[in-house]
């Protein structure tokens, strides 16, 4: 790629490219991009690839395919209703098929009788056959040297295209300013990884599926070293301190457990003595629970909260969304009150009143609230909490490694307990939460009912939307998942805006609503709160719903597309359902026909249990997926995956266990840019906290 004399440095603004005016940069801001640097660390989705044309017979239906086609007449061309249509048909010993192209009439005088052109393009089946609709055209030479080639296929948002992203980057990789490599040497040569520039561009365009593979491969390394290093640095910093706050005293806490309604499970008491023993013992806690969705981690919570309380602490506890922290806020005042706690309780969200803070910071300054639920606004600089003894964040990697640390600063180094759903096997949970204690809760509440669970294909669909309609007409509600916000130029899935209008169509007289990352916070907050209470019965969503809402109420979940996600989502977007006492059902949509996916969905259709299914998963996946949609969101990584790259995030373990074991540490002078970056990177994760 040949590179423009004048360079820019990374962190300047995407408007001094060229053809990005302010109009544009806003489009780019929607999907997190506002600098140089940004859009260079803007990771392709996927890859479209040039494979060699195929016989008409070949074609697969719903995918894109590629023909040869020599025209023995020209286009012809029509006008119905405004709208202008061009259309040829070829053929070939195995078949015909019909190219049309909208409002595009100068095509035409291309299209002439005795030419040759590569046609690219999606294959549909209509009335008269097989049909491929605005097809690329190419003359075969020029596509001759596209054969075998990776073009990189972006998340987009409406107004901003696959084309002018990469169009954008291509001028970004240009001009921008190349990186001192901070990498030790060692360490590269020993892993084979690429150098950090190389990576940085050929992620973008690879020559082919090597030359990704190489420059993904770097590039995942370090997601996991930095991430890694930050987790060292906070077990360094805690290991071994003595506790300011030495929980002796749990009678009331005893007395809660002993009034539940209910029993706990072996599973949950052998966690909670766990908890129970670090608050004792004199030294900071730094304790993660691991366990499945719906397994009872929430009144683990409640009730070593509540010990820090009755010996005279505040304990704090974080959850990703305010319903879910409304939620939380409004079942243990309830509880409190049955059984004659006498603690408050405070709620902090995000979208109270100023008014609304103020009273409440004044209480948790004045050790007049003893509990504080809340979501990330329970960390900023204005919370000033008196005598914080335990903090507690729910599916902790929704705020990582620095909110932790800065939640941690809070206090004079109070406990630290996380508790997450993500299913992720033991071996690699060790390595990840480096700086904790592991507890698995592995079973679930006797009274839970296993949610049944079906795999199927496109021709179920109406038979999924009369089943959700009498799931509705009995009281209950029902949530289908999109992968997309809203149709895309390049990938092929259902998205959610689209899917709307049709629920709406098929589901009359009952109200269908949408949910998706994209809208702003305020809005979102009122649809899952409509749909917690009742008010929305089936609610079209992205992924954004995988945690921090509880609606026992809700019996099915619909997935779209199933096939794009990885295992271990699909099975945490399942555990939205079955948090009630009635049946809940899993429809899970494998759109492609693929039987290769259908097998991966296989395992969700036999097993309930999270730990299964990320054991198989590790197991399922391979370096292929890599070429495809971005499949899970696990902890905080933009392109690494812990199920895929565990052999790379175990290695990345034992380098930074050996660099940091070493005399030759970050202090060393060979490891100064290293050092700056990791700098950068914690500082990084701290400003998108707002702080």
């Amino acid at each position: 790629m040949k590179r423009s004399v004048k360079q820019v440095a990374n962190d300047q603004s995407i408007e001094t490219l060229k053809g990005i005016g302010e109009k544009t940069a806003k489009l780019f801001e929607k999907v997190g991009i506002r600098t140089v640097d940004d859009l260079l660390h803007y990771y392709p989705k996927g890859y479209d690839t040039y494979g060699k044309p195929q016989a008409i017979g070949e074609l697969s239906e719903g995918e894109t395919g590629t023909v040869a086609g020599f025209l023995k007449t020209g286009a012809t061309g029509v006008h119905i209703n405004g709208l202008s249509i061009v259309q040829v048909t070829i053929s070939d010993m195995t078949g015909k098929l019909r190219l049309v192209w909208y409002h595009m009439p100068y095509l035409k005088n291309t299209l002439r009788a005795d030419s040759h052109f590569i046609f690219r393009g999606r294959v549909t089946r209509k009335k008269n056959g097989l049909t491929m609709e605005q097809p690329q055209m190419f003359q075969p030479e020029a596509y001759e040297g596209l054969l075998s080639s990776l073009r990189p296929v972006y998340a987009q948002t409406k107004g901003l295209g696959n084309k002018t992203i990469t169009s954008a980057v291509e001028q970004a990789l240009a001009i921008r300013t190349l990186e001192r490599d901070y990498l030790p040497a060692s360490l590269r040569i020993a892993n084979e990884l690429a150098e950090y520039n190389f990576a940085i561009e050929h992620i973008h365009f690879p020559a082919d599926k090597e030359d990704l593979t190489f420059a993904r491969k770097r590039l995942v390394y370090d997601e996991f070293f930095f991430f890694l290093l930050a987790v060292r640095r906070l077990k360094d910093k805690r290991q071994d301190v003595q506790s300011l706050f030495s929980v002796k005293k749990q009678d009331e806490c005893r007395r809660l457990l002993n009034e539940l309604p209910y029993k706990l499970t072996d599973a949950q008491m052998r966690t909670l003595e766990e908890v129970l023993k670090d608050l004792r013992s004199g030294s900071v806690m730094n304790r993660l629970i691991q366990g499945d969705v719906g397994s009872g981690k929430t009144i683990i919570a409640v009730l070593a909260l509540l010990a820090v309380c009755e010996n005279g602490y505040q304990g704090a506890l974080m959850v990703p969304t305010e319903v879910l922290a409304r939620q939380h806020f409004e079942s243990v005042t309830e509880l409190f009150e049955k059984h004659g706690v006498d603690k408050n309780v405070v709620l902090i969200t995000g979208s109270m009143t100023a008014k609304e803070k103020r009273i409440a910071y004044g209480k948790i300054a004045s050790h007049e609230a003893d509990m504080i639920i809340g979501t990330h606004a329970l960390i900023q600089e204005k919370v000033v909490y008196d005598n914080l003894a335990l903090v507690i964040t729910d599916e902790q990697h929704r705020f990582g490694v620095a909110q932790r640390e800065m939640f941690g600063n809070k206090g004079q180094m109070p406990h630290v307990l996380v508790m997450s759903a993500t299913p992720i096997p033991r071996t690699l949970a060790i390595i990840l939460y480096g700086d904790l204690d592991i507890s698995v809760i592995d079973e679930l509440p006797a009274n839970r009912l296993p949610i049944k669970n079906c795999v199927v294909d496109k021709s179920y669909r109406p038979r999924a939307y009369r089943f959700i309609e009498n799931e509705v007409k009995n009281g209950r509600q029902a949530y289908v998942i999109c992968p997309m916000v809203e149709e895309s130029e390049m990938i092929e899935a259902e998205n959610v805006l689209d899917y709307t209008k049709i629920l709406r169509e098929h589901l009359p007289g009952i109200r269908v609503e949408y949910l998706h990352g994209k809208m702003k916070g305020k809005e979102k907050n009122q649809i899952m709160e409509k749909f917690a209470a009742g008010e929305i019965q089936v609610l079209v969503s992205t992924t954004v719903i995988e945690v921090g809402v509880n609606v026992p109420n809700a019996t099915v979940m619909m997935i779209e597309n199933a096939e794009r996600f990885g295992l271990a989502q699909l099975h945490q977007l399942r555990g939205r359902v079955g948090r009630g006492d009635r049946q809940s059902y899993c429809i899970m949509v494998n759109a492609s026909g693929n039987k290769e996916k259908n097998r991966r969905l296989d395992v969700l259709n036999k097993s309930n249990d999270g730990f299964y299914i990320a054991s198989e998963d590790l197991k399922l996946r391979g370096p292929g997926d890599i070429f495809g949609i971005r499949q899970s969101g696990d902890l905080e990584f933009r392109l690494a995956d812990i199920y895929t790259d565990a052999v790379t995030l175990k290695k990345v373990s034992e380098d930074v266990n050996r660099l940091l074991d070493r005399d030759e540490d970050l202090e060393e002078e060979e490891n100064q840019e290293l050092k700056k970056r990791l700098d950068r990177f914690m500082e990084e994760k701290y400003e998108k906290l707002n702080l």
